[in-house]
């Protein structure tokens, strides 16, 4: 499991959705070895569908002419009503689809945990990293 840990420091996670990915071969290997950079990644509607935009998945070493673009748009797999709900909640309310995690299902299936978020401003981040040292502290103590 790969997880996007700037994520939840730089946004306020409302709601998370599970959603699987089209993905190449050597893509898929890529992930298993954990060559996957979450930098700038985000989710897009396109002409009705969900596109994950700029993640970053590492050419696969042994690969050869099969090996795909690094930064290529990536298909996100949603039931219609999920995507139709998502549409309307990112349309309305300048809320922003990021990427949280990709891992693998127990049939051995690519799948993305998507959150839908809202950016947090300077000094919330600091507010929770003073909330979090505070946190900290008090569990070393007792």
């Amino acid at each position: 499991m790969l997880e996007n840990r700037k994520a939840r420091h730089d946004y306020e996670i409302l709601e998370t959705y599970e959603a699987g990915i089209a993905l190449k071969g050597t893509e898929v290997k890529s992930i298993r070895a954990g060559k996957v950079d979450f930098t700038g990644s985000f989710a897009r509607f396109d002409g009705g569908e969900l596109w994950l935009e700029n993640l970053f998945i590492a050419p696969y070493e042994k690969g050869s002419y099969t090996n795909h673009d690094p930064r290529r748009r990536r298909k996100l797999l949603l039931h219609k009503h999920e995507l139709n709900r998502l549409r309307g909640r990112v349309e309305q309310r300048g809320l922003t689809l990021v990427p949280l995690k990709i891992y693998f299902n127990e049939r051995g299936y690519a799948k993305l945990l998507l959150g839908l978020a809202r950016g947090k401003k300077a000094y919330q981040k600091k507010e929770d990293d003073k909330r979090r040292a505070i946190e900290r502290e008090m569990e070393k103590w007792y």
